[in-house]
């Protein structure tokens, strides 16, 4: 599988004792809903290939902070109730973590 590099990328990590692995886009295109539309694509191909290879391994999708909001309108909460993500929101300057969405 081929993983995007530079401001996108995939980090294999623990949290909590927990393996996780994260996808991290950067939300930089020209309207969010086409960001977020190619990034639960590239979530859902890459949430398969990780169940079959590491299945003990949860997948999270990092967002910038401001791209939070996304996830309160209906959209974002269909995605998540749904469970066809779940989401990290972090700060890209400090590079920080400011919130779980599970």
């Amino acid at each position: 599988m081929y993983v995007d590099l530079g401001a996108e990328r995939l980090l294999a990590a623990e949290k909590a004792g927990q393996q996780i692995a994260v996808e991290i886009k950067s939300f930089v295109g020209d309207s969010e809903m086409d960001d977020l539309e190619k990034a639960i694509g590239q979530y859902a191909v890459y949430r398969v290939v990780l169940a079959e290879r590491e299945p003990n391994r949860a997948l999270y999708l990092a967002v910038p902070k401001d791209v939070l909001d996304i996830f309160k309108q209906p959209l974002g909460e269909l995605l998540l109730k749904n469970h066809l993500a779940q989401v990290i929101g972090f700060d890209p300057q400090t590079e920080v973590i400011v919130r779980w969405i599970p």
